[in-house]
């Protein structure tokens, strides 16, 4: 074991005499490191390793780099990186993939390689990270999306993104995470192709020569059409139909991609609920014309129409829909009436309802009370509402929101609000637990707490939002998130 120690102390050499020749470091730094760097190997090269130790290890050399990277900046030294950082980024990686090796199972471990991969190594490597974690852990969707992420986003390929979507599928076929994702890489890709195009466009470059290639049916998203249809086939439910259509929404060039999925919506789907519920909202949401939003009889009038509008597609759906479901339609058409509720001043239907619509009232009453009386009034029709259910997540963030716009905000308060709101979303919200994290680090907070509500969330959370956090928090701890 001493040999080989010893060789790997060696092989430092040239790096740590250039680190002093080039005035990065001290000769009683050079030696502080070979001291420390030693230590670190014994541990490393012992007959019973453990995973700390592993870990210690990276961590050590990370900060080296990290060091390197602040000096050199100092001193505006940029040259000589093939003889100092690659050797270290090198043996970084190098111990990285012993210890996914050993402890295969570890996807935190995982996912720290990954997040030094982007930070400091080729982009290259990070494909053969995840090429490798996957073939360990192919029963995690999260962990696919992640790598066609990264290919798209780390390494501009779409065809690799593409290439790993469809490998997850698979391994999950109905699964709608997946699809949800793919269908958003697809929309992705044509946006960046479009700009490409728009902008070669500008600078009057030669688009048929063959050197650059625009197929008009990616251009018009046709091959997200070809991932909706391919997932509604396999995944036949309203709400899902819904979550691509709100995705496809974002971009601006969908149009006719959003008419071919309303349309599939208001021909296959109307048996359920969430379709008339969704077509409804569709109706309060329209916006009015440009002049008749100019006065205040205008805007009343178009309230008016949506309302109405709102109402119509409710009715037809109790028409539509059985009994049973015509009572949860009728109750929700009840409850467009939240304008006039709010100028009275009125909360009854928000106490008894029990439907989405009925949750976004509450967040629009919280608003409203806001706007209307304050800070104090916000928090006092939160803390009336709060054990109120149906509960939405905004309703929540909404009331953190508030809370930090003041002139003072109080930290206890917002403990308060994220406690509350993980009681209802703590098992499956991964994004609300980062964002408590987020908060303690912040100016108000206190960093030391972290360290619980990391132990508390890995204990809550379940499933395929366990992954995510793992892996967020991960990015959050290395400065990328």
């Amino acid at each position: 074991m001493a040999e080989i120690v010893q060789q790997r102390i060696e092989d430092r050499i040239p790096e740590l005499e250039q680190l002093e020749r080039v005035g990065l470091f001290t000769k009683k730094e050079v030696k502080s490191i070979i001291k420390r760097a030693t230590a670190l190997e014994y541990k490393l090269h012992r007959l019973i390793v453990n995973k700390e130790d592993f870990i210690a290890y990276v961590q050590y050399e990370i900060n080296i780099l990290e060091l390197i990277k602040k000096r050199r900046a100092h001193i505006h030294y940029q040259f000589k990186r093939e003889e100092i950082e690659y050797p270290i980024i090198h043996r970084i990686n190098s111990v990285f993939r012993r210890a996914t090796n050993k402890w295969k199972d570890d996807v935190q471990l995982w996912l720290s390689h990954v997040a030094f991969c982007k930070k400091w190594a080729t982009k290259g490597q990070i494909s053969k990270v995840f090429s490798a974690m996957l073939a360990i852990h192919p029963d995690k969707p999260a962990l696919w999306i992640m790598a066609a992420k990264s290919e798209l986003e780390d390494r501009s390929s779409s065809e690799s993104a593409r290439h790993l979507f469809l490998r997850a599928l698979r391994f999950h076929p109905n699964n709608k995470k997946v699809y949800q994702e793919y269908f958003r890489m697809e929309l992705l890709h044509c946006e960046k192709l479009r700009k490409q195009k728009k902008e070669l466009e500008k600078a009057e470059m030669d688009l048929v020569s063959g050197e650059y290639e625009f197929s008009p049916e990616i251009l018009s998203a046709k091959l997200a059409e070809v991932v909706y249809r391919d997932a509604t086939g396999k995944i036949k439910e309203a709400e899902f139909v819904i979550s691509l259509l709100n995705i496809a929404a974002i971009f601006d060039f969908t149009k006719e991609l959003q008419d071919f999925i309303l349309q599939d919506l208001q021909a296959n789907y109307t048996e359920d609920s969430l379709t008339w519920d969704f077509m409804a909202k569709r109706e309060l949401e329209a916006p009015g014309a440009g002049e008749e939003l100019q006065t205040a009889k205008g805007r009343a009038s178009d309230i008016s129409r949506r309302e109405e509008g709102c109402c119509q597609v409710y009715e037809e759906g109790v028409k539509s829909l059985n009994t049973g479901m015509s009572s949860h339609i009728h109750r929700e058409r009840t409850d467009v009436v939240i304008w006039a509720i709010f100028q009275k001043g009125k909360i009854t239907c928000l106490l008894s309802a029990v439907t989405v619509i009925a949750m976004e009232i509450k967040e629009s009453y919280l608003d409203w009370s806001y706007s209307t009386g304050g800070y104090k009034k916000a928090r006092k029709t939160f803390t009336s509402l709060q054990e109120n259910r149906p509960l939405s997540k905004a309703f929540f963030t909404r009331m953190i929101q508030i809370e930090k716009e003041q002139e003072t905000p109080k930290m206890n308060s917002l403990r308060e609000y994220y406690e509350r709101a993980l009681q209802e979303f703590g098992t499956s919200d991964d994004d609300l637990w980062l964002q408590y994290i987020q908060e303690e680090l912040g100016p108000l907070g206190q960093p030391e707490n972290c360290g619980k509500i990391h132990w508390r969330a890995m204990k809550f959370l379940e499933g395929e939002s366990v992954e995510r956090f793992t892996s967020r928090y991960t990015l959050l701890q290395t400065g990328h998130l």
